[in-house]
């Protein structure tokens, strides 16, 4: 069976590509090699997804579901024997509510294109993230995205009011609720939010949008220590009164690498503290707002919190100071890097790096260490880079010391990004042998075949 050539027949010639067709397409954000299957399908909608399983579900071919292709632990990754199904041609906004202030899209619209259509509305769909001008709405669903402003707006399920999607055998679930608030029986929705394709394939979603606020201030501060740093995140969330949207930490070594050369940022404040963090503050009064911020960092100057801090002046500010957050490709210059995603208590983070520090120089010797993330919310983005010279192969030692402790903490091995295949053999250290065999069944009920996905989360 030559499964492009039975995939044309009723999606049509231009919506599959064959094996040869694909080496010419890249597998992702950070990855250098070709995509590989045995075909990639492109539906443009929701029927020709059904049709597609159904034929799957029948030849037990096993789909593997791409979005923008911007994770980072393999959960997209696909087998010569796979078929790739791809939603890049379901990239429809279909319906902007501004009434119910919901907006119903096709699950291959990619996110930024989002945000910017709604710009006329004076509406927002608040998640945000660095890789917003790729990854889709879809995607962001399938592994429950978390990204900058979580702390005030939640992850992606809290902005999913419903959705629609494909099980494995073609059987369409379609949950298109636009209510906040709807109690009828089961929330069925958020058994595929955050289930990575391994329980249906998403194709549709009703979004929940906010108003677009109308100013923004922003500082960047400096801080001595990091009881001061967890300190200063309930003073300045009372002190603003719920309009703080973000509160990112950065460590010293990670703010140096962003503000020197090669990096094009510029140091708004000198490079010599231990602790850096970017506030954020959204509000509607362009006067009272920046009043409030500005009297907000005042005092907590004078409470002794802070010890130098750079404030926005302007939207172009307010970019910059980002733009030194998100400068996360500073990390993979100079040597091969190991990027992980993790959560845990904010009053055991300093505790948790400490000792992370002294057991990555015992068990692989030279490397160096960056230490940045969403702190407001419990995230943190830890990356190790080894040497160049140095293979690969050191992965599974750093993974080692990178996960184990987070056992003793009641962490998470991830906090935004999924399982994948990357993460499996650590997925015990977060989810109890109860919870796996609970997970185990929910998706031997919804996918009995295992078509969907095989071998990703565990």
């Amino acid at each position: 069976m030559h499964i492009a050539t039975e995939l044309k027949a009723f999606l049509g010639d231009s919506a599959v590509l064959d094996a040869d067709a694909l080496a010419t397409r890249s597998a992702g954000y950070l990855r250098p090699d070709n995509l590989q299957a045995a075909a990639l399908a492109r539906p443009s909608n929701t029927s020709q997804v059904a049709e597609l399983l159904r034929w799957c579900h029948r030849h037990d071919v096993s789909v593997v579901t791409q979005g923008g292709l911007t994770g980072l632990v393999h959960g997209a990754d696909a087998a010569a024997d796979q078929i790739i199904l791809s939603l890049e041609r379901m990239c429809a906004i279909e319906y902007i509510d501004t009434r119910q202030r919901c907006v119903t899209v096709q699950a291959g619209v990619v996110l930024q294109t989002l945000q910017e259509s709604l710009e006329e509305h004076h509406l927002m769909f608040p998640l945000d993230l660095g890789a917003r001008g790729s990854a889709t709405v879809g995607g962001n669903a399938a592994t429950n995205a978390g990204g900058n402003r979580v702390i005030r707006y939640g992850m992606m399920r809290d902005m999913v009011l419903g959705l629609e999607a494909v099980l494995a055998d073609g059987t369409v679930i379609s949950s298109m609720n636009n209510l906040l608030k709807n109690n009828a029986g089961y929330d069925l929705k958020q058994l595929f939010i955050g289930s990575e394709g391994t329980l249906g394939v998403i194709t549709r979603l009703v979004l929940r949008l906010r108003e677009a606020p109308g100013t923004r201030n922003m500082g960047l501060v400096a801080l001595e220590d990091f009881d001061t740093v967890t300190r200063l995140l309930r003073f300045m969330d009372h002190r603003l009164a719920g309009t703080l949207s973000a509160f990112e930490a950065m460590w010293q070594d990670f703010y140096r690498l962003v503000t020197t050369a090669p990096a094009q940022g510029w140091p708004p404040i000198s490079p010599n503290y231990p602790y850096y963090v970017l506030l954020e503050c959204q509000g509607a009064d362009p006067e009272l707002d920046s009043q409030r911020f500005n009297s907000a960092l005042e005092d907590a100057f004078e409470a002794g919190l802070l010890a130098d801090a750079a404030v926005s002046q302007s939207e172009s500010d307010c970019q910059r100071f980002w733009a030194l957050r998100d400068d996360v490709g500073q990390t993979f210059h100079g040597g091969l890097p190991f990027v992980f995603d993790i959560s845990l208590p904010i009053t055991e983070m300093e505790r948790y790096i400490d000792g992370l520090r002294a057991s990555l120089a015992e068990a692989i010797g030279e490397h160096k260490l960056w230490v940045f993330g969403h702190l407001g919310d419990g995230n943190l983005h830890v990356i190790v880079q080894v040497p160049g010279d140095i293979s690969g192969s050191q992965r599974p030692q750093v993974e080692t010391v990178v996960y184990e402790p987070l056992a003793a903490f009641r962490g998470s091995i991830s906090a935004e990004h999924g399982i994948g295949l990357e993460k499996k053999p650590w997925l015990g250290i977060s989810r109890s042998d109860a919870e796996v065999a609970l997970m185990r069944s929910l998706r031997q009920t919804l996918d009995p075949r295992g078509i969907l996905n095989p071998g990703k989360i565990f």
